[in-house]
């Protein structure tokens, strides 16, 4: 379940993947198996080899890519979630999300 978000923002982030930006979009997320993770960052990209090789700069698999038809991308949690956004300057969704 994602909460955090309003339309506008996630129609945003879905015209960005489409355009074939990499585009961030986090959110709140609850999901009993992922314990003590209550964020989640959708980085995508409708153009999968400028996706892999933006996710190969953080070790991030081609396998782990969510190969949704329209708007595939990875799903970042954790401390990974946090380096990254630090790394690629997403200071409004860090301060906002308290990451």
């Amino acid at each position: 379940m994602a909460f955090g978000i309003n339309r506008r923002e996630l129609q945003k982030w879905k015209k960005d993947v489409k355009n074939g930006q990499i585009s961030f979009l986090t959110h709140y997320w609850i999901d009993e198996r992922f314990p003590g993770c209550d964020t989640v960052t959708k980085v995508g990209c409708n153009d999968l080899n400028k996706l892999i090789n933006w996710g190969a700069q953080y070790s991030l698999q081609p396998k782990w890519i969510h190969n949704d038809e329209h708007h595939p991308h990875f799903d970042l949690f954790g401390e990974k979630q946090a380096r990254i956004l630090r790394k690629e300057q997403q200071w409004e969704q860090i301060k906002r999300f308290e990451l």
